[in-house]
């Protein structure tokens, strides 16, 4: 067969140790009964979604600075500057 897009590849999966909270570790044990898929499957998802999460958090900052450091509207550059705020130190 030949195939004119490459094929996908499996990605190389690096085997680590974790400890949990009890709490914690039965919250995923009941995701991973509900969704019929084992533990550390669901380990990585959550891995996974929270990354994405930091990094599109990360992309909203650099976003807001970038309009913070065009703007010239004072009333503005504050929303701006107290966004940044809640973004860095959290609400």
């Amino acid at each position: 067969m030949v195939y004119s897009d490459t094929m996908p590849t499996a990605e190389k999966t690096v085997r680590q140790s974790v400890s949990l909270p009890a709490r914690v570790a039965r919250r995923v044990k009941s995701l991973a009964q509900t969704s019929n898929t084992s533990t550390s499957r669901v380990i990585t998802e959550l891995i996974e979604s929270g990354l994405d999460a930091r990094e599109q958090e990360k992309q909203r900052f650099f976003e807001i600075a970038d309009r913070l450091s065009r703007s010239r509207d004072p009333e503005e550059q504050k929303r701006f500057k107290e966004e940044l705020a809640r973004i860095t130190f959290g609400e």
